[in-house]
């Protein structure tokens, strides 16, 4: 029987390399993109008829002329009329989550049903533009799977980047606190003490982990924890991102409450999700800090709770929570712009649809970003949150072809970039707008 097993795998492992071996292939061609504009993330500038010459799916040449020995079989993509710009990057998000069903009623499905609709809402992020997401928590390592069948080309997607199970105390926003004590729900990754949440560090990574959250104060969305509690002691935050950095891994730190955010920045956390409640400390902490650490603030997504939540099952009392952080979530964002603190663009999509995730560029701009700015928290200040400036966030000699065209300026519209006219990622057209 076991000779068996390991044939039957041997066998698919060689079916899957042919797969993805002719997507690889497919990848050599050359590919030449002409606009309108460019936006030029990394200058703020915009760029008048830009030509990008792509190959082997990574950006080979840009210019304002068609350069000299292109293939005679190079495909043209002429986006005439329209401004290009890198390919989004969405830094929270959770693929195999659905706002449709809140509260208690996603328990009318099977387990892996999760995992299975999450394939089609990574199929909404990419045709939404975001041709990366950081996937901040998912059940059964679902997130290291989409990514493996997007690199191995068996599903359309982004490029992922997985952090598996979320690290948590007993009882946390990331341990599983809806179900009474007979069930033995826990978290999969919630440690107690520096040491256990070390191992559970060890133990991501191990399984495909390239970024590890945690959760260090509670939260909107789960229950009997309240988003200002700190829930996790700042050695033990400092034990998780030492041992994280030691792997070569960095760490996002889902922190609302003001106490729980000033010991992540201390313990040395690379990003902040939420950061509803910051105070005025907690911003100085984070503006001043040599090791960089980047603001991820979720402000669109609460329109979308609010008016739909109740209907999709959600509980009163996550409503509740919610109608309590947002606005000074949003006030706090501007503080925190004001202040200098680094950001970076996190949606929390699954919270709300995957595909409407565009919708917080129109907010940030609202409560104090510039749109070009808004456009950098989304390609050039991810891409370096990420540590990933060598293949994302730009269009940029070297970097992967990912591309996304939309009607008229962006820097003077923001609100376009909520209906992209193509999306293009690797070179490879994975979306159009009719």
């Amino acid at each position: 029987m076991r000779m068996n097993v390991i044939g039957l795998t041997m066998g698919a492992a060689l079916a899957l390399g042919g797969v993805a071996g002719e997507a690889r292939a497919a990848t050599d061609k050359v590919v030449v993109v002409t606009a309108a504009r460019m936006v030029d993330v990394l200058s703020g500038r915009m760029v008048e008829r830009p030509v990008v010459v792509i190959k082997g799916g990574r950006i080979a040449s840009i210019g304002t002329d068609l350069p000299a020995g292109l293939p005679a079989d190079a495909q043209r993509i002429d986006l005439a009329g329209k401004t290009i710009l890198p390919g989004l990057i969405d830094m929270h998000v959770h693929l195999d989550s659905n706002p449709v069903y809140g509260g208690y009623t996603g328990l009318q499905f099977t387990d892996l049903f999760w995992a299975v609709q999450g394939v089609a809402n990574a199929q909404s992020m990419l045709r939404a533009g975001f041709t990366t997401v950081r996937n901040v928590g998912s059940s059964d390592y679902a997130d290291v799977a989409y990514k493996q069948a997007i690199d191995e080309g068996l599903i359309t997607g982004p490029r992922i980047v997985p952090a598996a199970h979320a690290l948590g105390a007993t009882g946390g926003h990331c341990d599983e606190t809806y179900l009474p004590p007979s069930f033995r729900a826990k978290g999969e990754a919630v440690g107690d003490g520096p040491q256990q949440l070390r191992q559970k560090v060890r133990e991501q990574r191990k399984y495909g982990a390239e970024v590890i959250k945690v959760c260090a104060t509670g939260g909107v969305f789960s229950r009997n924890t309240e988003p200002g509690q700190q829930q996790l002691a700042e050695e033990e935050l400092r034990a998780i991102a030492d041992e994280a950095h030691q792997w070569g891994l960095r760490t996002a730190a889902h922190a609302h409450g003001a106490a729980g955010i000033k010991a992540a920045i201390r313990a040395g956390i690379d990003t902040i999700e939420h950061a509803s409640l910051v105070d005025e400390e907690g911003i100085r902490l984070a503006a001043e800090r040599k090791q960089p650490v980047w603001f991820s603030m979720d402000i669109f997504n609460t329109e979308y709770t609010q008016a739909e939540g109740k209907k999709n099952g959600v509980l009163e009392d996550n409503l509740r929570k919610d109608r309590e952080v947002a606005q000074i979530q949003r006030d706090n964002f501007r503080k925190a712009h004001r202040a200098g603190v680094r950001m970076v663009f996190g949606s929390d999509a699954g919270v709300m649809p995957h595909g409407t995730a565009g919708g917080q560029f129109r907010v940030m701009v609202e409560y104090g970003m510039t749109p070009i700015e808004a456009i950098q928290a989304a390609t050039r200040n991810a891409a370096e949150a990420l540590g990933r400036t060598g293949d994302v966030g730009a269009i940029a000699v070297g970097r992967y072809g990912d591309i996304v065209a939309v009607d008229g300026d962006p820097t003077q519209d923001v609100r376009l970039l909520e209906r992209p006219a193509m999306v293009i990622k690797g070179g490879e057209v994975v979306a159009t707008r009719s």
